[in-house]
């Protein structure tokens, strides 16, 4: 009987134990506040087993490894344009900031401050650029997206790590617009590469023509009396070598290369 009442009471100091623990345990990547019926302490705990009061003491995790958030909107560009903005963001909490953290921001500090922090800074960033600015500017408009959000961000004990602007869309009219001018544009380029393609081939015909006519010009200066009767006494020694010795047999037409005025 006593084993028994002894084996009892020990599972119910146990199950005390197990109830009201005296330890808390932070993780890996995260940092405690621990508080007192309620009230948050000043001090950060780091990872690790730490004691706490039973009941009147407890302890709270604040995440402060890199969290990724992502969102979009709508916002208005210089030329009045409608745009809707899709961007990723990575940030995490300072460690020394996680008691206002818990405090301010019920340890909800995406809800709280990153997601209307990054719709404010877009809608101002994004007021400053025209439409086709936002596009051919993209690396610009997001550095000051980002210095704006650091800027807000801080004040709350939060670090922006990475923000990337997904993508940019526009209404239906404004990218028929712009598809209608990239077209546009691609002729004109088309147009001038054949004006250029036919100005060259132009230039080469008349370089061919001039060339043809200096030489012809530069033939008929060459073409001397003295050089006909060259050219003349030529074609004659020719024809004599190919002739065979033989008169030709049908009359009525002269015979070629015989010198008749011979003396008797």
């Amino acid at each position: 009987m006593k084993l028994i009442v002894t084996i009892g009471g020990t599972i119910f100091v146990l199950f005390l134990l197990f109830l009201l623990s005296p330890f808390a345990t932070v993780p890996a990547g995260h940092r405690g506040v621990l508080t007192t019926f309620g009230k948050p302490s000043e001090e950060v705990f780091s990872e690790g087993i730490h004691l706490v009061w039973p009941i009147a003491q407890s302890m709270h995790r604040v995440s402060v490894a890199i969290q990724k958030g992502e969102g979009d909107g709508d916002a208005a560009s210089k030329d009045l344009q409608t745009v809707h903005t899709k961007i990723a963001i990575n940030y995490h909490v300072v460690p020394g900031a996680v008691v206002s953290v818990y405090r301010d921001l019920g340890n909800e500090p995406g809800e709280r401050i990153i997601i209307p922090s990054v719709q404010e800074a877009v809608k101002a960033v994004t007021a400053r650029f025209t439409a086709e600015e936002l596009i051919s500017k993209r690396s610009q408009v997001r550095d000051e997206i980002v210095l704006a959000l650091k800027e807000r961000m801080a004040r709350h004990g939060l670090v922006v790590d990475e923000f990337s602007i997904v993508n940019f869309n526009f209404s239906k009219t404004f990218n028929e617009a712009i598809e209608a001018k990239t077209t546009a544009d691609q002729l004109k380029m088309k147009a001038e590469r054949d004006l250029q393609r036919i100005d060259v081939e132009a230039k080469q015909k008349i370089s061919r023509a001039r060339a043809e006519a200096e030489s012809l010009a530069l033939q008929r200066a060459q073409v001397t009396p003295e050089l006909l009767r060259l050219r003349e006494t030529e074609n004659q020694a020719k024809a004599i070598e190919k002739w065979d010795g033989k008169l030709p047999t049908t009359t009525g037409g002269a015979i070629p290369f015989l010198n008749l005025n011979s003396k008797q």
